[in-house]
């Protein structure tokens, strides 16, 4: 018999379970989200994460990892170990767009069908890298690129020369000059040890610079470590590089055996390292914001800072500015060490840190630096006598560096760059 009250019940029990089942429904939902998440959060994308690329001699291919901005986490990118790299790999550069690295590479019996000159490999969107072609060159020490990604500068060590490529489509790299240091007045003949170019786009946030215009005129700054003299270049929209001659006519004079070279990315003071003198040379820019500080002429031409050479660690080489124009560090080569610096916004002179100089793994050869938009920083330094990259936060009130767990890599790393 049909009674109103049984129906009442059943109809309570239907719902009942259609609410036990799309409870479960939507958590199996939520737990596929979280799966997805964490999944997208193992894999490299440019607009979440950012990437480190890395050369390596004992085994000769190219590492690429993901780095987690906030975190400073990194993930080995899954690129079946790598691809090889056609010679003995150095310096590694990546272009402002992060499509392209370019790598310096030597030739070596032990590597068959190797050759010497700048290798370009491609990045995926994943973060993998794929080889493209080599520019073939005789004696490439070290690099440097401009702003907009146009054109890579190669110094070319005891021939005295550096050499102006342009990137085209594909990464491809085709000749745009090449310019001969002068000779020097009783002095040895030219070697051309590091360079840096003038920046042409300023830090959107948190730097003094920011929101300025940015020059147009782009320059080139080369070290001469024979005759240890700073160079100036202009740089034409072909790339051609032209020596700018104001006085001093031929370069300016840095410490003893200049080995690394940088300008803030505020355009404001160019910093040299000092290998043999265990010392960094800073020097302003003469531009219009810069004429008051003993320019005579917006040329680029350089004048040192008052204080200038600064005491650094021995075997001072590589060194690198924080994103924001506020910190300057140097790697000691030959005391397997950071030193780091406060630089004065007005004047360019250095201060010491207190922390520093902060330790580095063995035999330390390149470092670079990846910043969050105005949160922590990271530095990276390749370590090429074991299988590590290193890695440090950066403070961004104080510049102070806190070590990180050391990234795992192949067997002599010896480049580094991050995009």
């Amino acid at each position: 018999m049909w009674r109103p009250g049984h129906a009442r019940a059943r109809l309570q029990e239907i719902k009942r379970r259609m609410r036990t089942r799309f409870t479960w429904i939507v958590g199996i939902l939520v737990l596929a989200a979280i799966g997805l998440l964490m999944a997208c959060s193992n894999k490299y994308t440019s607009t979440y994460n950012g990437l480190v690329v890395a050369s390596t001699q004992g085994n000769a291919v190219m590492q690429s990892f993901s780095l987690n901005l906030g975190t400073g986490q990194t993930t080995t990118i899954n690129n079946v170990n790598g691809p090889p790299t056609p010679g003995v790999a150095t310096a590694v550069l990546i272009d402002p767009a992060g499509n392209y690295a370019y790598v310096i590479v030597t030739q070596s019996s032990t590597l068959p069908g190797s050759s010497t000159g700048i290798a370009s490999f491609q990045i995926a969107s994943d973060g993998k890298l794929a080889y493209v072609s080599t520019f073939a060159m005789t004696n490439p020490i070290a690099m440097a690129m401009d702003s907009a990604g146009q054109f890579l500068f190669v110094a070319n060590g005891a021939e005295g020369t550096v050499t102006a490529l342009s990137i085209g489509s594909g990464g491809t790299l085709t000749s745009a000059g090449l310019a001969t240091l002068p000779p020097q007045p009783g002095g040895q003949p030219a070697s051309a040890s590091a360079l840096a170019v003038t920046p042409t786009v300023f830090p959107v946030l948190y730097a003094p610079c920011s929101g300025h215009t940015a020059p147009t005129a782009e320059y080139l700054y080369v070290t001469d470590s024979l005759n240890n003299v700073l160079l100036d270049y202009s740089v034409s929209s072909s790339g051609a590089l032209a020596l700018v001659t104001t006085s001093p006519p031929l370069g300016i004079a840095t410490g003893t055996l200049p080995s690394g070279v940088t300008v803030d990315p505020c355009n404001r003071f160019a910093y040299v390292a000092n290998g043999l003198s265990a010392s960094v040379s800073a020097y302003t820019i003469c531009t219009v914001v810069s004429l008051p500080n003993n320019c005579q002429n917006a040329d680029y031409s350089l004048r040192p800072v008052i204080g200038s050479p600064y005491l650094a660690g021995d075997g001072a080489g590589p060194l690198v500015t924080d994103p924001y124009a506020s910190f300057l560090y140097v790697l000691d080569t030959g005391k397997d060490a950071i030193s780091a610096y406060q630089i004065s916004a007005v004047s360019g002179a250095l201060t010491p840190l207190p922390t520093q100089p902060v330790a580095a793994n063995a035999f330390p050869t390149s470092m670079a630096v990846r910043s969050n938009k105005g949160s922590t920083s990271w530095l990276f330094v390749a370590n090429s006598n074991q299988a590590t990259i290193s890695e440090y936060a950066i403070t961004p009130a104080t510049g102070a560096l806190t070590p990180q767990p050391a990234i795992q890599s192949f067997n002599q790393p010896w480049g580094v760059a991050v995009k």
